[in-house]
Formats: C-alpha cells, structure tokens, sequence
C-alpha cells in the first residue's frame, strides 16, 4: 500500500545544534496540533467518507503528514546532536533526557506526552472535515509561532515550506468540504 522513498518532502541540514528551539519545535511532532496526530487523524477518518475521491485526499494527506513527521523528527535529531547532559538541563531538558535519551519522543512543547485524545473521528465526513479544517489551521498557526524565534536559515526554509502545506491541506480539505455540503444536505 505504501512505498517509502528515501527522501524528506524537503531537505533538513540543521547545521547547529538549538536544545531551546527543539524543545519548541518538538510539539509539531506530538504536541496537540503535531504532525503525528494528523496523520493519524486523517487515516482514520478516511474509511467513513461517502466517495473515493474523499478517501483518496483523506489518505493522500495523511500519508504526506507521516512525511513531516520524519522532517520534524529530523530536524529535532539534528537540533539535539551532540548535546552535553549539563546543556539538556540548561535547556530545560533533563526529563526528557532521562526518559527518553537524545531519541525522538512526541512530546508538545511543554513536555506533554502525544495523545490520541486531542484528535477526533465522528464517523460522520461533515463534522471531520469540520475538524480537519480548524487542525490545519491550529498547525499552521503553531508554525508561525515557532517561525518568530527561529534566527537561522537551515531551519527557517523547511518549516516555511511545513507551514505551506498546511495551507495546502486546508484548501484541499476545505474543497471537500463545500462539495459534500451540497451533496449530503
């Protein structure tokens, strides 16, 4: 069903390690608006859309969120490289180090662990699409914020490009979305 390519949808060279803009970035992995999440969502909701063009995008998109999970993963690999235990700590990080090593864990910016519960499926495509929308939205603001601290190139461009998509997402979704309102109404 799925082939991966050994590529990232957009190059990642972190050039320099940033313990305090991982710790930010870590929540478009797990936080509630994360990458993960969507991908999960989206697969999910897939099966209950009344069309095959529906269960296409809903897949479609799905299947290129599990692609910007490996970009934030990526970029959260490169940020921690080569960090010191006393600069986890200073950044905030120890706990994480301590339950999880320098490995990628879907945690939200404050530490909270991802969770299934931020996400829904109604089984109903009007209502799903409805929060397919608002979860685009939630992501590309996330990204915007995380853009205002962000001073170096190398990680500027790959989350500009993550932030687009989001955008994409939801003008797809939201196309969907007005052509089942006149359908199923």
């Amino acid at each position: 069903m799925f082939k991966y390519e050994k590529i990232l949808n957009y190059p990642i060279e972190i050039k320099n390690k940033d313990l305090k803009m991982a710790k930010l970035i870590a929540t478009q992995l797990g936080g509630y608006a994360g990458e993960l999440g969507a991908a999960l969502r989206y697969f999910s909701q897939k099966f209950e859309m009344p069309d095959d063009e529906g269960k296409a995008l809903l897949n479609d998109i799905a299947t290129e969120e599990l692609g910007h999970v490996e970009m934030i993963s990526s970029i959260l690999n490169g940020l921690m490289k080569d960090a010191s235990l006393k600069e986890l700590e200073e950044a905030g990080l120890a706990g994480y180090y301590v339950e999880h090593g320098k490995g990628i864990y879907p945690v939200s910016a404050t530490n909270i662990p991802f969770d299934a519960l931020t996400f829904a499926v109604t089984g109903d495509p009007i209502a799903d699409l409805e929060e397919d929308l608002a979860a685009e939205e939630k992501a590309r603001v996330n990204y915007e914020h995380i853009i205002d601290y962000v001073k170096t190139d190398d990680l500027l461009a790959p989350l500009l490009f993550l932030r687009q998509r989001e955008i994409v997402h939801y003008n797809r979704f939201k196309e969907l979305l007005d052509r089942y309102k006149k359908e199923l109404k």
